[in-house]
C-alpha cells in the first residue's frame, strides 16, 4: 500500500496548527464558569477523561480542553439499594476498590479501568462480562448531573428515557457529565477455565458460546491458527480468587510483552525471525500466566488488576464489534485478512488480536450491540510503521462483514457507513444534540464528520 493511498483517503487529517486552552477544574462552580459563553473560552470545548481512546474524539487542536481527573470523589456508597455515586473524575478502578470493601462490585467486567467514570458512560465500555451482565457500563447508570454546553446543570434520570439513552455512551457531545450513579450488585465469584485450540476449533464452538450463560475473552493470533479462549461461569465456591495473578497477567499484557515486542522489532530485522520469535512468546506467555495462575475471580479481582491503561499509550489498536450470530465466519475471514494483508504489505499485528462478547443493549441510542449481541474485536500492535495503511485496511474488512464502529476506538470510519448502519437511531441522536447544543460549543472537528 502506498503513502498516496493513506493520504487519499480522506480519513485521517493532519491537526492544525494553533493554540489551544486546557483547564482542569476542581470543582463543578469552576467548570460551571469555563463552560458559561461570557467566559469567552475558545470554541470546540472538549470535554476529557483519562485519554484511553485511540482516535481524535477525546481531544481537538484548537479550542478549549476540559480535563476530568481533580472532580475524583466518590461521593456514596449504598448498600441497602446496592448504588455508588461519584463525580465524573474518578478512576473505574477506584470505584472497583471502593466497593469491594463494602462486599459489592460493578455489573460486568470492564477492562482499561484506568478510565474515568465520566469517559465510561460517554463512550462504550467493555468487557467480559457472563451473559446479559456483558453490557456497556453505561447502562448501568440511574441517574446523571451533567453541565450543558451553557454551563447549566441538568438533573436527568431513569424515566427520562429519551434522554438517558441518549446521554449514555454520547461521547461528550450532549454535554459534560459532572456526576453519576450506578447500579451496583454483591460479589459474585467466577471459575476460570483456558482453553488451547485451531481457529477453525475456536469457530465450530463461539456461536454456543454466545448463546449461553457464559462469559468469554479470547487471544486470537491469526498466523499462528490459535486461539487461547478463557472462559467465566459463575461458581459457589470456584477456588482461589486472589488479585496477584490478575495483576500479573494485566501488567504483563499491558507493559511487559508490549516492551519486549518494541525491542524485538528494532532488534531484529528479519521479519520471518522475529515474528517467528514474538509469537512464541505469546504462545508461552499464555500457557504460564493465564492457565497456571488466574482459574478464578470476581469483578473486583479482574478489575483491579486493569488500572494500568498504559497499553493505551505503549501500544496502537482498533476495536470493531461483530455480530455475535456471524462471528464464526468473521474469525475465519480475519485470518485470511490477515494474513493477505502481510503477503501484500510485510505488514503485520505484533500482539494477539483479543476479543469479548458483549450482550444486546438497547439502554443507550448509540450501542453498538442496540440490535444485537456483538462480539469486539480488537487489533493490536507496537509497531507504527505501517499502522495507518492496516487499520484502512481493517475497516474496509469490518464494512464488509458488518461491523459496528465505536467512535473512540474504531480507526478510519467512514462516515457514510456510520450512518448507514446506526441509522435511525443516529439521526436521533443528531437531534436532540442540536436542542442540547445549537451553537455547537462541543462539536470538534473530528466529531463533526459524524453528528453535525
Amino acid at each position: 500500500m502506498t503513502a498516496a493511498r493513506l493520504r487519499s483517503t480522506g480519513r485521517f487529517t493532519r491537526p492544525a496548527k494553533a493554540k489551544r486552552t486546557e483547564h482542569q477544574p476542581t470543582s463543578v462552580a469552576e467548570l460551571m464558569k469555563i463552560l458559561d459563553p461570557d467566559a469567552r473560552n475558545q470554541t470546540p470545548i472538549r470535554p476529557q477523561g483519562a485519554g484511553t481512546s485511540c482516535t481524535g474524539c477525546n481531544t481537538t487542536p484548537t479550542g478549549t480542553v476540559i480535563n476530568m481527573v481533580s472532580l475524583d470523589r466518590i461521593l456514596n456508597i449504598d448498600t441497602f439499594n446496592n448504588t455508588i455515586t461519584a463525580q465524573a473524575g474518578v478512576r473505574v478502578y477506584q470505584l472497583v476498590e471502593a466497593l469491594a470493601e463494602r462486599g459489592l462490585e460493578l455489573v460486568g467486567a470492564h477492562e482499561l479501568t484506568g478510565r474515568t467514570l465520566g469517559g465510561a458512560i460517554a463512550s462504550p465500555s467493555m468487557g467480559p462480562g457472563i451473559g446479559n451482565r456483558s453490557a456497556c457500563l453505561s447502562s448501568r447508570v440511574l441517574n446523571v448531573k451533567m453541565l450543558t454546553p451553557n454551563g447549566k446543570l441538568m438533573k436527568i434520570n431513569a424515566p427520562q428515557k429519551n434522554l438517558m439513552a441518549a446521554v449514555r455512551s454520547s461521547y461528550g457531545l450532549l454535554g459534560v457529565i459532572v456526576e453519576a450513579t450506578l447500579r451496583v450488585q454483591p460479589v459474585s465469584n467466577f471459575a476460570a477455565t483456558h482453553r488451547k485450540m485451531s481457529i477453525d476449533d475456536f469457530c465450530s464452538v463461539v456461536d454456543t458460546l454466545s448463546s449461553n450463560e457464559v462469559g468469554f475473552k479470547f487471544y486470537l493470533m491469526p498466523y499462528r491458527d490459535r486461539v487461547y479462549l478463557d472462559l467465566r461461569r459463575y461458581a459457589e465456591s470456584p477456588g482461589n480468587t486472589y488479585k496477584a495473578g490478575w495483576k500479573l497477567k494485566d501488567w504483563g499484557e499491558s507493559t511487559v510483552l508490549p516492551s519486549v515486542f518494541k525491542s524485538l522489532n528494532r532488534l531484529l530485522p528479519l521479519h520471518a525471525v522475529r515474528y517467528q520469535l514474538i509469537d512464541t512468546v505469546s504462545e508461552a506467555t499464555q500457557g504460564l500466566v493465564n492457565g497456571r495462575l488466574v482459574n478464578a475471580g470476581n469483578n473486583m479481582t479482574a478489575g483491579a488488576s486493569g488500572r494500568n491503561y498504559s497499553r493505551t499509550r505503549s501500544m496502537l489498536y482498533t476495536t470493531w464489534c461483530f455480530p455475535a450470530s456471524d462471528f464464526s465466519v468473521v474469525a475465519k475471514a480475519y485470518q485470511d485478512f490477515c494474513k493477505q494483508n502481510y503477503a501484500e504489505s510485510r505488514y503485520r499485528c505484533d500482539m494477539p488480536a483479543v476479543g469479548y462478547h458483549v450482550c444486546m443493549d438497547k439502554t443507550a441510542v448509540l450501542s453498538p450491540s442496540f440490535d444485537e449481541p456483538m462480539i469486539a474485536l480488537q487489533a493490536a500492535s507496537t509497531q507504527a510503521t505501517g499502522w495507518e495503511n492496516f487499520v484502512i485496511d481493517l475497516a474496509d474488512f469490518a464494512e464488509q462483514w458488518g461491523g459496528m464502529p465505536l467512535y473512540n476506538q474504531s480507526r478510519s470510519v467512514r462516515a457514510d457507513y456510520a450512518r448507514q448502519v446506526y441509522g435511525g437511531r443516529l439521526n436521533f441522536f443528531r437531534k436532540i444534540r442540536r436542542q442540547l447544543d445549537p451553537e455547537d460549543r462541543l462539536l470538534t472537528p473530528f466529531m463533526a464528520q459524524y453528528f453535525q
